[in-house]
């Protein structure tokens, strides 16, 4: 049984959910169809990368929209990402040890959601290649990276209405970014 959203998370959810920037298709009508530019064509392309289908494509948009380039932008997004992100590390860290320190809990939520991991699952969905930014902003910065896949974490959440989802999605991201890791090496 997952555990409830905290205030913050419900709170952002509530205000990016009454708020959004257009209406959201139903279920019933699948995913809202995007257009046929080559960012609307990358953002086909990631959402086959992660698993995960929008039926809001705007929220994607948002979340691949650096600060830099527009006011709107994935920021809120980033910070539900990152809750999400430190939550599932956390639940990861009970359910393998539920007699677990809390200094080993917090420890594995940091390391789990730290901007080094983040940037480096970012990287390799290839959100370096997606991310607007301003001219004079590098797409491949580890923050812009990091805060771009936070926000893509974060539009999951909202877009299904549920943090599992965005749970589910990290950790798809997560596994997937260590197995090519250790294919690496």
């Amino acid at each position: 049984m997952a555990t409830p959203p905290s205030p913050i998370i419900r709170c952002l959810l509530l205000l990016l959910v009454a708020f959004p920037s257009h209406p959201r298709a139903t279920a019933a009508e699948g995913p809202a169809p995007l257009s046929s530019s080559p960012f609307d064509a990358a953002l086909a392309k990631l959402q086959a990368r992660i698993g995960y289908a929008f039926r809001a494509p705007d929220l994607l948009r948002r979340a691949m929209t650096h600060a830099s380039y527009s006011r709107e932008n994935g920021r809120a997004l980033a910070v539900l990402g990152l809750t999400a992100a430190q939550s599932a590390a956390a639940l990861g860290a009970l359910t393998a040890d539920n007699d677990a320190a809390a200094s080993a809990v917090s420890r594995r939520a940091s390391e789990a959601a730290s901007e080094t991991a983040c940037a480096a699952a970012g990287t390799h969905v290839g959100i370096p290649a997606i991310v607007r930014v301003a001219s004079r902003t590098s797409a491949s910065a580890a923050p812009v990276v990091c805060g771009a896949l936070r926000a893509l974490i974060g539009a999951v959440a909202v877009d299904a209405n549920s943090t599992d989802a965005a749970v589910e999605v990290f950790w798809r991201l997560h596994v997937l970014t260590a197995a090519a890791a250790a294919a690496a090496m």
